[in-house]
């Protein structure tokens, strides 16, 4: 070890050390214990080393006493870093280059050194050579003396933070900050206000007596700014993300968002960067106001928070339709008479028109709220330690005029309850557009269900039908148009579907119009079909019925005038809609009618409440699995396990999903085992459609296959329309008696494709949203009359935690939609449902009983209740002389508070005999009995789980020697 690496590890013990120094002096102040001899100095400890770690004064829980008339620099640095303070080991600067690009970064000693910084390839978190300055004393000279533009991180390695602070940087951010101001002296709360550097905005600073977590701080923060929308309705949700910290957890590869320090000398002597009276002018003594400031503690904040906001610190929002089945978790508002006049005047149209005369401002922010929703993508980011930068924690699909607050149509059910629950009479003017009246029929016969979803569906103007691939959609809109008569246009996202809607309708309505006769600039006038089409090429309203490529509509953040002429609206895959673009149309519709279709009507993403707000809520639902029963066929998932292992990453380090993906494509055993499925459901008569989802995979699989299969077709997105429509003339020229054979991406194949000979799906690259296995799966639930069963072969990454993760959640998925687990192709092998997590324990208790030689589980996790339930039927086991044999984690994979419980656990298992062995880090959950009966999916068998795990049960000796062989490498 050379001078300079142990110069690095003297610097990180020091750093550790003082920052373990004061934490101890917190709790000793939490403690009461004060006689105790404060730490000593970064500097009486190493004085030839660069200083790690800053001197901080320990957290008073008094405010500072009043400073000198004319305090020193050193009383101003000591007072600045007491309230200021964040991470210690790291701070950022500003720079600015030479083209007047702008921005932050972390302050390394080795910046640009030869050999050592690797900027901007290799990030400043990620660098080996990475050596951060610390947070000290000559910083903040630096700072205060106009040299540096110094930046904070305040949330520290442990998720406290010191202080919050809320930015305020649009154009009415003095009415913002003023309002906050308000809510901050009603409730007795001390702040901060400083103009920011640019001067068209202001930071809110919040300091605290202790080190508090964020996720509390945070939520102190939220709380402040719902009670001030009830008191300034404009303050927008865009606040809610404006905070420092953040975010309430660290995230992996990052510091955390900064912000820059106030009282820069630079801009100080611009008016900036510096603190605000009420009435938004510089304090004359800067440092008597931050003296003077008294800190939060952790006690009173939390206290507070319920007081500003009742029930959740993000106030009432519109909930998903599984939140809006349990009233019970809705907090009522209790309305004054004072918050609505007696009667509202409502305009009907594109939105809601809401008339905002005689609203009180708590009332206009109720109102706004019914169009606002938490975004779940925020959260799970923060979960899993990921940045959540440009993710709103509340999305609104709210807009505002001077007279009007407007809402999406959607959320009328939901205004209406509003007013009545306040006791508001709604005056509603109807000015949706009613289009023009057409003579059409319907050409066409309903099945029962058809018909009961179409009259349900006609007895609302809005509305979104949620049912499963092939069960009609398209025929059940021809109905509505045919009911409804009047003038309509179909929105589709894709040019494929957009000839199949043609070709539908042309099918099952029967137009009695005259032929309008199309403008031409140049030549003979040309007449038009009944049908128009709008994209693809082409641009020929008919005005009549109009089919239309969403991306069409939309150019350039401009919607065509002409969408909001036309009687009713149908949105086919509706679940497309939160897409700004697609939104903007859907904001830009004045139909009478507007109707959603879709199979998948929850989005990955959780957006899918912007779907109801402009399509209304779900009219009528099919229920996957009761579908799949009423199908001629049975539906099965064959699984395969592979030999895939997870490419070498640096230490630490997992593979990114993309790494995986790219490793999957090139990876000969796994793709030579799919193509010898893919031949032998070529020789057994099947019609195979291979999905993956990358266009490379879809040639590397297609030469594979075309060496033994003739014509097999291959399907991406990126062809010309030449190449496509040549490909789709094969397919349909390929004869009923010849297998047919298809291989394409998912993005391509996996939504409105429509060929009713395919039989056999093969997952040729994992996927994890059920949404999307739906979609997939659909390409094979269309009915052809040869067709007795349909086959998913999926194919198991099991050495690799994300891959095997992602078919955890495929299996639940698979149970949702009416699919069986069978372990062969072979017709007659054994099959089985899919089990949750409250229907698999009886039969794998009769497994347990009925075992006859060998026992084996693998559950990464035990707890002591489970194995309690267990332990009966493990024992009976033994006493039959069957050997049972627990894997499970070692002790060292669980951290020391959880250990003690662990151990008790195995205590249990060792008392009664049965053999436990360890492996570290192990993923895999399963079971299997005599080497031939399987259990395997994402339910730990020996400890409890969520409610949404799923396991399947299969009897396959193959599968079960893969799944033994798997633990043991």
């Amino acid at each position: 070890m050379n001078v300079n690496e142990l110069l690095e590890k003297c610097r990180a013990l020091l750093a550790e050390n003082h920052s373990l120094r004061e934490e101890n002096e917190i709790l000793k102040a939490r403690l009461g214990i004060t006689d105790l001899p404060r730490p000593e100095s970064p500097q009486d400890t190493e004085n030839h080393l660069p200083l790690v770690v800053a001197t901080l004064e320990s957290p008073e829980k008094n405010p500072q006493p009043g400073m000198p008339s004319q305090p020193d620099p050193a009383e101003k640095i000591r007072l600045f870093m007491s309230l200021f303070k964040g991470r210690v080991d790291v701070f950022a600067k500003r720079w600015q280059n030479r083209e007047g690009r702008a921005g932050y970064a972390p302050v390394c000693r080795n910046e640009w050194k030869s050999g050592l910084c690797r900027k901007p390839a290799v990030k400043c978190f990620d660098c080996r050579h990475q050596s951060y300055d610390a947070w000290d004393e000559k910083v903040i000279e630096a700072h205060l003396r106009g040299n540096i533009v110094a930046g904070l991180y305040p949330l520290r390695l442990d998720e406290t933070c010191h202080l919050l602070a809320i930015d305020f940087d649009d154009k009415r951010w003095q009415q913002d900050c003023a309002t906050l101001r308000e809510v901050c002296v009603a409730f007795d709360v001390p702040v901060a206000l400083e103009r920011s550097r640019s001067g068209n905005g202001a930071h809110a600073w919040f300091f605290f007596e202790y080190p508090i977590p964020a996720s509390l701080a945070r939520k102190f923060g939220s709380a402040l700014l719902t009670c001030a929308m009830n008191r300034r309705h404009e303050l927008t949700f865009k606040s809610y993300d404006r905070f420092f910290p953040g975010q309430d957890t660290l995230p992996k590869g990052g510091f955390g968002n900064l912000i820059a320090l106030p009282l820069q000398k630079a801009a100080r002597e611009e008016g900036n960067s510096v603190f605000l009276d009420e009435n938004f002018k510089p304090y004359e003594d800067q440092w008597g106001v931050l003296a003077g400031i008294r800190r939060l503690s952790e006690e009173e904040m939390a206290g507070l928070i319920p007081r500003l906001s009742p029930g959740n610190e993000l106030g009432a929002l519109r909930k998903d339709d599984e939140e809006a089945e349990k009233p019970w978790e809705t907090k009522r508002i209790r309305w004054s008479g004072n918050d609505f006049p007696e009667e509202v005047r409502l305009v009907r149209a594109n939105m809601l028109y809401v008339d905002k005369a005689g609203i009180s401002q708590r009332g206009l922010n109720a109102l706004k709220r019914l169009a606002a929703f938490r975004n779940p993508e925020f959260y799970k980011a923060q979960a899993l330690r990921l940045t959540t930068y440009d993710k709103p924690r509340v999305i609104s699909c709210s807009d505002e005029t001077p007279e009007y607050l407007c809402l999406p149509r959607g959320c009328e059910t939901d205004v209406t309850g509003l007013f009545d629950e306040a006791g508001v009479k709604a005056v509603w003017s109807d000015r949706t557009c009613p289009g023009r009246r057409i003579n059409i029929a319907f050409n066409g016969d309903l099945r029962e269900e058809q018909l009961l979803a179409a009259e349900e569906m006609l007895k609302h103007d809005i509305g979104v039908l949620a049912a499963t691939t092939a069960f009609g959609k398209t025929v059940i809109a021809a109905k509505l148009i045919a009911e409804r008569k009047v003038s309509t246009l179909v929105l589709t996202h894709r040019r494929q579907l957009l000839s199949q809607w043609t070709a539908k309708l042309t099918e099952f309505l029967e137009i009695n119009e005259a032929l309008p006769v199309l403008e031409k600039k140049r030549g003979r006038k040309r007449k038009q079909g009944l049908i128009g089409q709008i994209g693809a090429g082409k641009a020929r309203p008919s005005g009549i019925i109009d089919v239309a490529i969403m991306q069409s509509l939309n150019s350039g953040g401009e919607v065509k005038e002409w969408v909001k002429n036309y009687g009713m609206v149908i949105v086919d895959e509706c679940h497309h809609v939160p897409a700004f673009s697609f939104e903007q149309i859907l904001k830009g519709v004045h139909a009478k009618y507007v109707y959603g279709l879709t199979a998948t009507p929850t989005r990955q993403d959780g957006h899918h409440p912007i779907i109801f707000m402009h399509c209304g809520p779900i009219r009528y639902r099919v229920d996957a699995r009761k579908q799949a029963e009423k199908r001629p066929f049975d539906h099965y998932v064959i699984p395969r396990l592979t030999s895939l292992r997870a490419p070498q990453e640096e230490e630490g380090k997992e593979p990114s999903i993309q790494r995986l993906y790219a490793a999957i494509a090139v990876n000969e055993p796994r793709n030579q085992r799919i193509a010898e499925d893919v031949l032998r459901c070529f020789q057994n008569g099947g019609n195979a459609l291979v999905l993956t989802e990358r266009t490379a995979h879809v040639a590397l699989l297609a030469a594979k296959l075309r060496e033994q299969i003739p014509d097999v077709i291959s399907l991406t997105g990126g062809k010309g329309a030449k190449e496509t429509r040549e490909a789709l003339a094969r397919i349909s020229a390929t004869p009923a008696d010849r297998p047919l054979t298809l291989i394409a991406t998912g993005k391509y194949i996996g939504e409105g494709f429509d060929e009713p000979r395919l039989d056999t799906l093969f997952l040729a690259m994992p996927i994890s949203w059920k949404g999307t296995l739906q979609q997939y799966a659909g390409r094979l639930h269309r009915l052809c009359e040869k067709k007795r069963e349909v086959r998913i072969y999926d194919y198991i990454d099991i050495h690799v935690p994300m891959l095997e993760k992602m078919y955890h959640k495929r299996l639940a998925g698979y149970a949702a939609i009416g699919y069986k687990a069978r372990a062969e192709s072979v017709p007659g092998e054994s099959t089985d449902i899919i089990f949750d997590n409250t229907t698999f324990l009886p039969v794998y208790k009769n497994d347990l009983l009925n075992a006859a030689r060998e026992i084996l589980i693998v559950s990464p996790f035990v707890t002591k209740r489970r194995v309690s339930q267990m332990l009966p039927f493990l024992g009976a086991a033994q006493d039959r002389k069957v050997r049972a044999v627990v894997v499970t984690r070692p002790a060292a994979d669980f951290r020391e508070k959880d250990r003690p419980a662990w151990e008790e656990t195995l205590a249990l298992l060792h008392a009664a005999g049965i053999q436990v062995a360890f492996k570290s880090n192990i993923h895999q959950k399963f079971a299997v009995f005599d080497q031939k009966i399987v259990w395997y999916g994402s339910i730990n068998l020996l400890s409890f789980g969520r409610a949404e795990e799923s396991i399947m049960r299969l009897e396959n000796p193959g599968i079960a020697d893969e799944l033994l062989g798997s633990i043991q490498k």
